[in-house]
């Protein structure tokens, strides 16, 4: 029998889908959709994510999770559909969209033969910053992603741990309302890995952030909601709780939701 994703109760979907007056949405994604000549990337992907919610993006590699980060973002335009950010919308008004929103894709925009310093100045200055106000974010950003040791190395000398605190601190560098990270713990020892979930929980009380991960704990351990998606449809918007009590119950529930998402698509094809 084909797996389907489960029905959410009456207040689950309005507390994720529509929020209050009170508590608009920061990200919403109406329809969006990406296709490449026959190929849907994305498949009318829609939700929306309110003030203080920090949502996890989970999926199967090649599931669609980092094209509607793109999407989300202004990195990509849509086949259909659209997405604002803080009640922007993102192709209309890029520039304004981003003025509210930090972004940390999966591979960081760094320069390499800059170092952090330089490259947080270049960043901070392109984003409108300078004076006392620049020098006090750049600091607040090489404390809160502890660059301080390596803050005069070229970049391209740093591990992938320390290139991913660099780009972390460009993501928090102009205090954005909204932050989209892709794989944000990626290429992070233990320590560090428990310093950025504490980070994440810090930001998520003021702020609105989406995060893909393939790590079940770590959804456990931060997120209150789970996003999933399958062969570019989202099959889930729910509690974390939803995915089960532990970690080989996540795991259950992954595979059979990544299943859901190839079953809709065999019936699409057909």
């Amino acid at each position: 029998m084909p797996v389907e994703a489960p029905a959410q109760s009456a207040e689950a979907v309005a507390k994720n889908q529509d929020p209050s007056p009170g508590n608009a949405a920061m990200i919403r994604a109406d329809g969006l959709t990406r296709t490449y000549g026959d190929f849907f990337a994305v498949r009318d992907v829609s939700f929306r994510i309110p003030r203080g919610q920090l949502v996890a993006f989970l999926g199967p590699n090649g599931a669609g999770k980092s094209t509607t980060m793109k999407l989300l973002t202004g990195v990509l335009a849509p086949t259909a559909g659209s997405a604002e950010i803080a009640g922007v919308d993102v192709q209309s008004d890029r520039i304004a969209a981003a003025s509210r929103l930090g972004y940390l894709p999966e591979n960081g925009p760094l320069y390499l033969d800059m170092t952090p310093r330089s490259l947080l100045t270049f960043f901070g200055r392109a984003r409108g910053l300078d004076g006392a106000k620049l020098k006090e974010r750049i600091e607040f950003a090489i404390e809160t992603c502890r660059l301080g040791d390596v803050i005069g190395k070229p970049t391209g000398k740093l591990s992938k741990g320390y290139r991913q605190r660099v780009g972390m601190a460009q993501a928090i560098l102009h205090d954005p309302d909204v932050l989209i990270m892709d794989e944000p713990t990626a290429g992070l020892d233990p320590n560090q890995v428990e310093h950025v979930r504490e980070l994440l929980l810090e930001l998520a009380e003021t702020k609105t952030l989406l995060l893909s991960t393939h790590i079940l704990r770590e959804v456990k351990a931060v997120a209150q909601r789970v996003l999933f998606v399958s062969q570019g449809r989202l099959v889930f918007d729910g509690d974390v709780s939803e995915l089960g009590a532990d970690e080989d119950s996540m795991e259950r529930r992954f595979h059979e939701l990544t299943r859901a998402g190839y079953e809709h698509a065999e019936g699409d094809n057909r």
